[in-house]
């Protein structure tokens, strides 16, 4: 053999780790992300771009080597199965989970792809989790508050409208999550001397036929839980309204959309530490070895607007302690 051809085949062979490092480093990597909000919902528009603007400062560049599928449910809840199969199938390196019913349908597709989720109650409870500190298996995240909140609905209802003696009570009757908070509430509003009613929320029809039935007789408010009310806020916010009920809502964005006041965890920050998990998993770390993580920040929002049309005179010690006032 020639000595340049020689040389050729060993400056060659030097670079072939070179080039395979390259090709490694331009590997596009794939997240799936399922949101029970709609495509249309300013809230879910806003996660979206939160969870895409984090994996952005962490070095990720979206088109370049990231790419993200996203699928959003709205009110559409009978496609939740078909798009966790969707992205399931797609074979992601990691899935954004968004809400306790995307989590279960994801469970039940894959028990390999690692999944990180946001807006769950009790993980553990759920079975998505083996422990708070230890989850186990593909699925870790951030849970966003304790059942013993629920409490704390009740109390600001009748803080607000000392007059309220029966509560309507808006829940998802079939998921752990529905019934926790239900029951949380019921065990502080007794003491309050308020009567339940439960809402079901699996549909526009259940809901406006929920609203009035409870109508019929005075004295009422209404407390609208987490889980699969979302989608459904603007409806509910329209009918309280309407019926002039004092409310209180889970979260800062169903005071935003005309909810009269509104006590939880702040919705975007868990999507930020979400997407930090998300990229310690693209770089190898494993979902069972990352804890489980809870709320960092509570918000209270009043909606004085609300209040105003409502007739309803807010306590000052109650302003004094919100974290925003809409006027």
């Amino acid at each position: 053999m020639r000595r340049r051809e020689f040389l050729g085949i060993l400056g060659g062979a030097a670079a072939w780790p070179v080039a395979s490092k390259a090709q490694q480093a331009e590997r596009v990597r794939l997240v799936g992300m399922l949101s029970v909000l709609g495509s249309d919902d300013p809230e879910g528009q806003t996660r979206r771009a939160v969870f895409e603007q984090t994996l952005q400062q962490l070095g990720w560049m979206v088109g370049r080597d990231l790419k993200i599928e996203i699928r959003q449910i709205g009110r559409d809840v009978d496609s939740l199965r078909r798009y966790a199969a969707e992205l399931v199938a797609l074979a992601p390196d990691a899935i954004l989970s968004i809400g306790s019913i995307t989590v279960a349908s994801l469970q039940q597709a894959t028990r390999t792809i690692p999944i990180v989720f946001v807006n769950v109650p009790d993980p553990v409870g759920a079975g998505f989790v083996e422990s708070m500190a230890h989850p186990g298996g593909n699925i870790t995240g951030f849970s966003n508050f304790e059942y013993s909140m629920g409490g704390k609905w009740a109390e600001l209802l009748k803080q607000i409208a000392p007059n309220v003696t029966r509560a309507l009570v808006f829940r998802d009757p079939t998921s752990a999550a529905g019934i926790g908070q239900f029951a949380a509430i019921r065990s502080v509003a007794q003491s309050l001397g308020v009567e339940l009613t439960p809402g079901n929320v699996r549909d526009t029809d259940e809901i406006e036929r929920a609203m009035a039935a409870f109508a019929r007789s005075g004295n009422g408010g209404v407390i609208v839980t987490t889980g699969g009310t979302a989608a459904h806020r603007k409806l509910i916010i329209g009918l309280a309204a309407r019926h002039k009920f004092p409310s209180v809502y889970p979260y800062r964005y169903y005071a935003v959309d005309g909810g009269l006041i509104s006590y939880g965890p702040n919705t975007h920050d868990p999507v930020r530490r979400a997407a930090g998990y998300v990229d310690r998993i693209l770089k190898g770390e494993k979902p069972a070895d990352m804890p489980v993580q809870a709320p960092t920040k509570y918000e209270l929002i009043v909606n004085l607007k609300t209040a105003k049309t409502l007739g309803l005179i807010i306590p000052q010690s109650l302003l004094a302690t919100a974290d925003e006032v809409i006027e």
